[in-house]
């Protein structure tokens, strides 16, 4: 062993170790072929959601000219891990020497080493210490049976929930370590049952297998997707999925960056509108790719460059603010966290306190950082046997907040991924005053939806009943024409309950007197007419 090592260390001194690096191409061939056929780039789907949100196809989404690619894989010493169309470049590995060859093709841009010293100069680098990262914060697991209830409550979910707002309709891909288990456990059943598992991919075995690997994408995917009554019911049950391998568990290297933009342009193609991502990059096993703080301004890292990309297609980006916020080193978020655009997730506890190890903002740039804030210690979940226990960390807070936002999507399905994100953030307790612990806080998801059925029923001069359900009180919100009008309300049989005038300059009425249950109403003027459904809790 000892012989083995010194014969490494002969070889990293002599620059013939193996380094990763981005080759970044001038241009792309055939592009207007490929904008004039779209279909060979995309999904219906993923046309219709560019459609929808008056996006353009653009050079991003034509694919890498694959007579670059083959060049670069003949040559000599040199592998390629991983491609990204959306950024013209691949992921290679090979010794610095023939590294900086590619850099002589006519069409290579650039050569990017992921050991920044290389990119500065051509010296050899200096060998450095192999570590090994631990892994184990985010898929620790403590069994004890519980009630996902409060985690959905904290954000005012199963007001969505009530009224068959449960992501219906919409495609949450998922990007982690590995799914075993969500093929057979008892709580992913219902989804199975529903064809909610639209497919998957391993992005680190380069192979269909994912219902494999570590087990951190099974109990992420139960926050969302998990079903079984009177234990765990996930925020997003009936949203659909897709769940890609993107983390190698064995390692922590640059590539696992590279294959996260892989997949999310996978996801593009399919037409996904949800991107959850429970991971979180800043150290590497090799110290000389780690990140810094500086790099944390959502332009630098790979994944975060990639992660704004998918946000520029249409996609919402949702993910872990990060575990490290106890560190005296370096408590801030992690790479995709940084990205403008993505909605970083931080941690709280049952009763709405910061968790100490939800990472802190501010990105390096001073944007507020994590965005909002979910439930992140304690969390409910589901392991891949059907166990339903609790586990800790932003790895959860994420999706959870992610399903809240799949399900008030299907509400708002007019609005953009730009509009959602705005109006999450709009909605969160301390948006008025955010910081960078909490940042915008903890969104109120019946509070979104209301405001923004208010403010369409203005814009669109329609008649509204909100909040529905309520505890108590409803608001009117009249068309534009009708001033006042009178309120009836009926129980399930047809008897008047309640009668009551109600105008524009008193659009309010409680409903206090009345027990829980589902009731009918009926608003009458001169001129207008109109019927519908309340649920009282």
């Amino acid at each position: 062993m000892r012989k083995r090592y010194l014969i490494f260390l002969l070889i990293s001194t002599l620059g013939f170790a193996q380094q990763d690096a981005w080759v970044y191409f001038k241009s792309k061939s055939n592009s207007q072929a490929y904008l004039d056929a779209p279909l060979s780039m995309l999904s219906q789907r993923a046309l219709d959601r560019r459609t929808n949100q008056k996006i353009v196809l653009d050079l991003k989404d034509i694919p890498i000219d694959a007579s670059y690619i083959n060049q670069i894989k003949a040559k000599a010493g040199i592998t390629v891990l991983a491609k990204s169309k959306w950024l013209n470049a691949i992921h290679v590995r090979g010794s610095q020497a023939d590294l900086n060859t590619l850099a002589m093709l006519p069409f290579v841009s650039k050569v990017d080493f992921a050991n920044k010293v290389l990119n500065k100069s051509a010296k050899i680098a200096k060998t450095t210490k192999i570590k090994r990262v631990d892994k184990s914060e985010k898929t620790k697991i403590d069994f004890a049976y519980g009630n996902s209830a409060n985690q959905i409550e904290m954000l005012n979910g199963q007001v969505l929930h009530q009224q068959n707002f449960t992501g219906s309709g919409k495609i949450i891909a998922i990007m982690d370590a590995g799914f075993p288990g969500v093929n057979t456990a008892q709580p992913f059943q219902r989804l199975r049952d529903n064809n909610k598992i639209m497919g998957g991919y391993n992005f680190v075995l380069r192979n269909s297998n994912f219902y494999s690997g570590d087990s951190h994408g099974t109990l992420v995917l139960s926050t969302m997707g998990g079903y079984k009554e009177n234990a765990l019911i996930g925020t997003a049950p009936d949203a659909s999925y897709y769940l890609f391998v993107t983390e190698d568990d064995n390692s922590e290297n640059p590539i696992e960056e590279s294959l996260w933009v892989e997949a999310a342009e996978k996801a593009d193609s399919l037409g996904v509108d949800i991107i959850n991502t429970s991971l979180g990059y800043f150290d590497f096993d090799n110290t000389a790719y780690n990140h810094t703080y500086t790099e944390m301004n959502g332009a630098t890292a790979f994944m975060s460059r990639g992660a704004e990309i998918a946000f520029s297609r249409g996609m919402i980006v949702v993910a872990s603010a990060g575990n490290s916020g106890s560190s005296n080193s370096n408590p801030h978020i992690a790479v995709p966290a940084d990205a403008v655009s993505v909605i970083a997730v931080g941690a709280v506890n049952s009763v709405k306190n910061r968790v100490s190890f939800s990472s802190i903002g501010p990105s390096f740039d001073q944007r507020i950082k994590p965005e909002v804030m979910a439930q992140g210690q304690l969390s409910v979940v589901s392991d891949e046997t059907g166990n339903i226990g609790v586990a800790n960390g932003t790895s959860f807070s994420a999706p959870i907040m992610a399903g809240m936002i799949a399900s008030l999507w299907q509400a708002l399905p007019q609005m953009t991924n730009q509009q959602i994100r705005n109006i999450v953030i709009q909605a969160s307790d301390r948006y008025a005053n955010p910081n960078n612990q909490f940042g915008y806080g903890i969104p109120d998801f019946d509070l979104a939806l209301s405001k923004q059925l208010v403010l369409n029923a203005v814009i669109s001069d329609e008649f509204i009943v909100y909040p529905n359900p309520t505890s108590d009180v409803i608001r009117i919100v009249f068309p534009e024409k009708v001033i006042v009008g009178t309120l009836f309300i009926y129980n399930t049989v047809g008897q008047k309950m309640m009668e009551q005038i109600v105008s524009v300059n008193s659009p309010t009425v409680s409903l206090k007197s009345l027990d829980k249950g589902i009731y009918l109403y009926k608003m009458e003027s001169d001129n207008f007419s109109k019927s519908g459904k309340i649920i009282k809790q």
